[in-house]
């Protein structure tokens, strides 16, 4: 188990990564926390099997896009830039078909939404 010293909802700057460093060493981040930012696009509601909301979207920056699901609900709207923090996988398999690059997010923020003093 995990602790983290950050208080709750402080994305951890220091390790963000950009999609195209994701996209170009996968196997270095597969399965690892990773931390970062892009635009929303394609964003879709959902319900999983249990009856809970879900959520995905892609996330894009100047060079690459992700995947990124997750379960609740994220406050964030189609274009919308947004820090990500989830678990990256290379690969999933989902019955039949294999998901490529997909952060199942552990939380979402909008950059809009954040507090100005945290932002660069």
């Amino acid at each position: 188990m995990m602790a983290w010293a950050l208080p709750v909802g402080v994305p951890y700057a220091a390790a963000l990564v950009e999609v195209t460093e994701l996209l170009a060493h996968p196997d270095h981040y597969d399965h690892q926390v990773v931390t970062v930012s892009g635009r929303v696009s394609s964003f879709q509601l959902a319900t999983n099997r249990d009856g809970h909301p879900a959520f995905g979207f892609l996330l894009q920056d100047t060079a690459g896009t992700v995947k990124v699901v997750g379960l609740g609900k994220a406050d964030v709207r189609e274009g919308d830039y947004v820090v990500v923090e989830g678990i990256f996988s290379r690969l999933r398999q989902a019955g039949r078909a294999i998901v490529y690059n997909e952060i199942k997010a552990t939380s979402v923020q909008s950059m809009a939404r954040m507090n100005p003093d945290l932002v660069g």
